[in-house]
């Protein structure tokens, strides 16, 4: 599956384009220089005359159209939020599976259960919900340190509870 471009990606492809678009934006200029000469030798009147008129026109034409572009693209503003439906859920076995898919998540959540002597992780990171079932301590507090040293989270953003989607 071919990976989204991220917002600097994006960005640079729009400076990229923004860049391209004053060249052009150029070699327009100096063609409708080169045509003002050629319609200056011609003299006016003649059928070859009107039609280097008539391209230099066009050309002017396109040249204004892109300086507008290029001054619409050059304006700040966001980029579009694209709609998303609910997270993709991913159900790990194995911890270190679950451990390199959610290093710096967003937020994690832990429950303990005691019963079964083991404990569920759910981790949101990018738009999805990471999920571990195993076993561990039965000492929330040190699940709780023990889940942010190992995800590189700030102990703060780790919680005793469950991610719910919608």
């Amino acid at each position: 599956m071919a990976k989204k471009p991220g917002k600097n990606e994006a960005l640079e492809a729009l400076d990229f384009i923004i860049s391209v678009l004053k060249e052009h934006e150029k070699d327009l200029d100096r063609l409708i220089g080169e045509l003002g000469k050629v319609t200056g030798k011609l003299g006016s009147g003649g059928e070859m005359a009107n039609k280097v008129e008539r391209v230099e026109e066009r050309l002017a034409s396109i040249q204004s159209e892109v300086a507008s572009l290029i001054k619409e693209l050059s304006a700040p503003r966001e980029l579009p939020h694209v709609a998303r439906g609910p997270p993709v859920i991913v159900r790990c076995k194995q911890w270190d599976d679950f451990k390199a898919l959610a290093v710096g998540a967003e937020t994690v959540s832990f429950l303990l259960k005691e019963a079964e002597k083991s404990f569920q992780a759910d981790a949101l990171k990018e738009g999805r919900v990471l999920t571990y079932n195993g076993e561990f301590p039965r000492d929330a507090k040190l699940l709780k340190f023990w889940l942010a040293r190992e995800l590189g989270v700030p102990e703060e953003k780790v919680f005793e509870g469950v991610l719910a989607i919608g």
